[in-house]
């Protein structure tokens, strides 16, 4: 069966989060229409985590949050937490960083994919049952007869992130919030969770907002850049145009660091004194 998706785009506007005297976000806007790949990204405390967890109402008991975060028609600031939960995973999903802390040690990955397409979509235990054997499936998860019979500590850090998506796509939302979800794992798994996520909002047409601090996973996975310095959008543009030419200087300091990493990547990397390719290959990164 094909669920049709509710054309609601994100529209974050004047968002401001405030905990005690401390400001950590002020008047931040954008939006990501249905379909989109929209990447925030900045130094450590800029506030981009705290911009998932504002769009998901998961901020800090002791958060103060105003502004406006509406979905289609719906305004998500101020709404009760029931109804602040019904939209979480129904209409806006989320993967966080950690896998191993996103998921329950105690409970077979099964029983925590069936969980919210319980929740979310009302399936009896049978047919949420092969409904979370088709997920597996599509998120890559092998062999899923036997993973969904198994714990979190029996997968890889790969496999346990694969399961979180699966989760975050159970009530087949519009739109998608990764937290920094490719930080925890290594460079290979990193690419493939990359390519999993890029297939997502292409064969679903999914908004993505994805939360990065590192420059070449955003030029990988998003369309856009929204940069915060300080809890303030300093500089919104198109990947390539904000690698190309950066127009403030918080994002012309990402963008040198990015490059001296990977100079010295290239300088580390061993040379084979048997190659028959005397010059040096040029590598394009998307």
């Amino acid at each position: 069966m094909t669920t049709t998706l509710p054309q609601d785009d994100l529209r974050v506007e004047g968002l401001s989060v405030r905990i005690g005297d401390r400001t950590i976000l002020d008047d931040v806007s954008f939006s990501v229409p249905v379909g989109g790949r929209v990447g925030v990204i900045g130094a450590s405390g800029s506030g981009k985590s705290m911009t998932a967890l504002a769009i998901m109402g998961l901020t800090p008991p002791d958060a103060v949050v105003t502004g406006s975060i509406r979905l289609g028609d719906a305004e998500l600031v101020g709404l009760p937490d029931r109804d602040r939960a019904r939209t979480r995973g129904s209409r806006i999903g989320m993967v966080f960083q950690e896998p191993g802390t996103a998921l329950d040690p105690l409970r077979r990955v099964g029983t925590q994919i069936v969980e919210p397409l319980r929740l979310h979509r009302g399936l009896d235990r049978r047919a949420a049952l092969r409904a979370a054997l088709d997920l597996a499936r599509s998120v890559g998860l092998p062999d899923p007869e036997s993973l969904l019979r198994q714990y979190p500590h029996q997968l890889s850090g790969g496999q346990r992130q694969r399961v979180c998506i699966a989760m975050a796509l159970a009530g087949e939302p519009s739109f998608l919030v990764a937290d920094e979800p490719t930080t925890a794992l290594d460079v290979t798994t990193q690419a493939r969770i990359l390519e999993l996520f890029g297939g997502i909002a292409a064969d679903r047409g999914t908004g993505l907002l994805f939360v990065t601090h590192d420059l070449a996973v955003l030029a990988q996975i998003a369309d856009t850049a929204i940069v915060l310095d300080a809890g303030r959008v300093v500089e919104t543009a198109p990947v390539a145009d904000l690698l190309r030419a950066p127009a403030h200087p918080a994002t012309a300091a990402l963008v040198d660091a990015a490059r001296a990493t990977a100079a010295r990547a290239t300088a580390a990397r061993p040379t084979d004194p048997g190659s028959k390719t005397a010059e040096p290959t040029t590598r394009r990164t998307t």
